[in-house]
């Protein structure tokens, strides 16, 4: 007799975790919308203003990522979504929206706190692109000079001398004008050749000087034959 209420009290416990774990669950599903599933519409190419209506007309929230800058796109426009056109969400997801920026990024190209000198001067040529493009420039143009060393002597953008410092945009024509090294080559030729003339006019001399000697021995011989 005694053994019916444990039994009881057993089953009771069993039955009250079954429907614990069911009701856990019906909440889970109910809240999470398992099962259920929405197709993210297509926005790139589409303003701000239309990505977001189209958006929250279809359940769907909205976060702008990141504001970028790219010339093939229109400022103000959505560049890139995700997840992406046609994916099957869970309702009311969150779209995060990648928006080209209206004005170009503007970058220091070298924050080395001497604003009155020209930036990246003495760098060399390598370290002088690397860093040009980590920062994202795209139109850069290498003109060599002549000089000692394979070095940086200046930078231009879009045709003005960029400076330590200041701000430059992502999107403009760079010109790197680099040293190619031939001068020290040219000023060795330069000190050879001369080296050369100098020889060419000592032997020229000595030649002079060999002619006045054969002359006067001449001299003296026809001075003695007359005598």
């Amino acid at each position: 007799m005694a053994a019916h209420p444990i039994i009881a009290n057993i089953l009771i416990i069993i039955i009250v975790a079954i429907l614990g774990l069911s009701i856990a669950y019906l909440c889970t599903a109910i809240f999470t919308k398992h099962g259920q599933s929405d197709k993210v519409p297509a926005v790139e190419n589409m303003t701000y203003t239309q990505a977001v209506e189209t958006l929250h007309s279809n359940g769907f929230r909205v976060d702008i990522r990141d504001s970028i800058y790219r010339d093939d796109v229109k400022p103000g426009h959505v560049i890139e979504q995700f997840p992406k056109a046609g994916s099957l969400v869970k309702p009311g997801r969150k779209i995060f929206l990648y928006i080209n920026a209206v004005h170009p990024k503007e970058v220091i190209i070298d924050d080395d706190n001497r604003p009155m000198e020209d930036a990246l001067k003495n760098f060399s040529l390598r370290q002088g692109l690397a860093r040009l493009e980590e920062l994202g420039f795209k139109n850069v143009k290498i003109v060599k000079v002549l000089g000692d060393n394979d070095c940086i002597v200046k930078i231009t953008a879009n045709g003005r001398t960029v400076k330590k410092t200041q701000r430059v945009p992502v999107n403009a024509a760079i010109i790197v004008e680099a040293s190619d090294g031939r001068l020290g080559e040219l000023r060795d030729s330069l000190q050879n050749e001369e080296l050369l003339q100098n020889v060419a006019v000592q032997a020229s001399d000595d030649a002079s000087i060999d002619e006045l000697i054969i002359e006067d021995v001449e001299s003296d011989a026809d001075e003695g034959l007359q005598q």
